[in-house]
C-alpha cells in the first residue's frame, strides 16, 4: 500500500466468464422449466417431464447439470378410440391399396395404344388463300375535244362619214338641178335676185337641202346600226354553236366515263366475291384442321383417364380421416432475464477506478498546495489534536480541537498511521505531539 492507497484489483476474466455462464446456465433452466407448462385439454394432455445431463464448462472445468424436457402427449379416450379405429380403417385401406397396386405392373407395363387415335390435323394441308388483285382504277376521260373558238368580237365600221358621204354624193346633184330649176322659175315668174320674195324662196329651198342633209345624217346612222345588228346576231349565232358543240363533247366524255366506272365496279364485286370465297375455303381448312386435333386430344383424354383410374382409386384408398390433435393453450410465460454479471464486474471495477483516481488527484492537490510554502513545511498531524474527523478515501477531513464548528474543515493524513510506513516524515514538537512533513512525504510518495 502506497501514500495514496492501492489502485483497486482489475477483475480475472476466466472467473468472471464462468461466474457469467453459471448465471446463464441458471436463467437458462429457469426459462425452460417455467416455458414448459403441462397442458390438460378436453382432446388430451401436454406434459413434460425432464432428465438430468452433465456439461461441463471447457473454460473453467466446472460441470452444471443441465435439465433436458421430454413432452408427452396423451389422447383423451374419445379421441384415442377414434385414432384406433382410424388406425385400423387406414390399415385396412391401404391393404386394399396394396392388393390393387400388384394390378398395375400388368396395366403400367403396357404401352398405350394409339393405333385407334384419330389422325392429328396436318397444317400443311391448309393452303393460304391467293387474293385476286386487279388493276388501277378506270382511264377517265378527261378532254372533251375542241368545240371551236368563241366569238368574242366583230368587225363594223363605226366611222358614220362614210355612210353620210355615199348618201350626199347621191342627193347632192339632185338638189343642186331643184335649185337651178327654182332660181329659173323665180326668174321666170319675175322676181329679181335679192328681192325679198326671191330670198324667201331661196332661204326656203336651202331649209329643204339642210333638212334633206340631216335627214341622210340620220340614215346613215341608221344604216350603219343595221349592219352592227347583223354583225353581232352572226357572232352569237357562232357562239350558241360552239356552246352547243361543247355541251354535246362532255355528255360524251361523261357517259363514257361512266361506262367506265360502271366496269370497274363491277370488277372490284367480282374481285371482292372470288377472294370472299377463298376465304371461306381456308376458313374450312382451318375448321377441319382444328376438328381433327379436338378429337385425338379428346381421344386421349379419355385414354389416360382410364389409365390413371385405378392409381386415383389407390390414392383414395390412402387416404382416411385425420386424427385431431389436442388443442393446446399456449401460456403466458414471461422468460427471467439473463443478469449480465460481466457487466455489472466491469462496472464496479470502473467505479472503484474512478474512485481511486479521484483520492489520487485530491491528494496530489493537497500536497501541490503544500509544497507551495515551502519543501521542508511540517504540519500538525497528531490525532489527538483534531476533532470531527472523517475519512475521505486515503486521507481525512477534520478541524482542530478549539476551532468552531462552523470553521472550515482541513484535508490531510494522520501522523500515526504516516509514521508506520514513513518514520523519516514524522516528528515530534515540544508539546508532545506529532507532525508531519508534507514535503519529504509528497516528494516520497512521487519517486514511489
Amino acid at each position: 500500500m502506497g501514500l495514496y492507497g492501492s489502485a483497486p484489483k482489475s477483475p480475472d476474466p476466466n472467473e468472471t466468464a464462468s461466474a457469467q455462464t453459471a448465471t446463464n446456465i441458471g436463467t437458462s433452466v429457469a426459462n425452460n422449466v417455467m416455458g414448459n407448462v403441462n397442458q390438460v385439454t378436453p382432446d388430451g394432455n401436454l406434459t413434460y417431464t425432464y432428465t438430468t445431463q452433465k456439461w461441463k464448462d471447457p473454460l473453467s472445468g466446472k460441470e452444471y447439470d443441465l435439465q433436458v424436457p421430454t413432452a408427452t402427449q396423451t389422447l383423451s379416450q374419445q379421441q384415442q378410440a377414434i385414432k384406433d379405429q382410424t388406425d385400423a380403417a387406414e390399415l385396412n385401406m391401404a391393404s386394399l391399396a396394396n392388393n390393387q397396386s400388384g394390378k398395375l405392373n400388368d396395366l403400367l407395363g403396357k404401352p398405350m395404344d394409339m393405333s385407334k387415335a384419330p389422325v392429328a390435323g396436318d397444317a400443311s394441308k391448309i393452303g393460304l388463300p391467293g387474293y385476286q388483285q386487279f388493276a388501277g382504277g378506270p382511264n377517265l376521260q378527261t378532254n372533251i375535244g375542241n368545240a371551236g373558238d368563241i366569238t368574242k368580237s366583230y368587225d363594223v365600221d363605226f366611222d358614220t362619214s362614210r355612210y353620210e358621204q355615199a348618201l350626199m354624193d347621191r342627193m347632192n346633184p339632185q338638189l343642186e338641178r331643184d335649185r337651178a330649176a327654182l332660181e329659173t322659175r323665180l326668174v321666170n315668174q319675175g322676181l329679181q335676185p335679192g328681192s325679198e320674195a326671191y330670198n324667201r324662196a331661196i332661204d326656203e329651198a336651202n331649209r329643204s337641202a339642210a333638212d334633206a342633209r340631216y335627214g341622210a345624217i340620220l340614215n346613215a346612222g341608221q344604216e350603219q346600226s343595221r349592219l352592227a345588228g347583223l354583225a353581232r346576231d352572226q357572232a352569237t349565232f357562232q357562239n350558241a354553236a360552239q356552246q352547243q358543240q361543247f355541251g354535246q363533247n362532255a355528255t360524251s366524255a361523261g357517259f363514257s366515263n361512266d361506262a367506265n366506272q360502271q366496269m370497274f365496279q363491277n370488277q372490284s364485286t367480282t374481285t371482292a366475291a372470288n377472294n370472299a370465297l377463298k376465304d371461306q375455303t381456308f376458313n374450312a381448312q382451318q375448321a377441319k384442321f382444328n376438328l381433327q386435333n379436338q378429337q385425338r386430344a379428346q381421344y386421349l383424354n379419355e385414354q389416360y383417364a382410364q389409365r390413371n383410374q385405378p392409381i386415383n382409386e389407390i390414392i383414395g384408398l390412402m387416404s382416411g380421416a385425420q386424427v385431431n390433435s389436442p388443442s393446446f393453450v399456449p401460456t403466458n410465460s414471461n422468460p427471467m432475464p439473463t443478469v449480465d454479471y460481466a457487466g455489472l464486474v466491469q462496472q464496479d471495477y470502473a467505479n472503484k477506478m474512478g474512485a481511486y483516481n479521484t483520492q489520487q488527484g485530491n491528494m496530489q492537490s493537497l500536497f501541490g498546495g503544500l509544497l507551495g510554502f515551502g519543501g521542508q513545511l511540517a504540519s500538525l498531524s497528531d490525532k489527538r489534536a483534531k476533532k470531527d474527523v472523517k475519512k475521505v478515501g486515503g486521507l481525512y477531513e477534520y478541524r482542530y480541537k478549539g476551532e468552531g464548528k462552523n470553521a472550515p474543515k482541513r484535508i490531510g493524513v494522520m501522523a500515526q498511521e504516516v509514521e508506520k510506513v514513513r518514520p523519516d516524515a514524522v516528528s515530534r514538537r515540544p508539546d508532545g505531539l506529532k507532525q508531519v512533513n508534507y514535503g519529504a512525504l509528497f516528494n516520497a510518495g512521487r519517486r514511489k
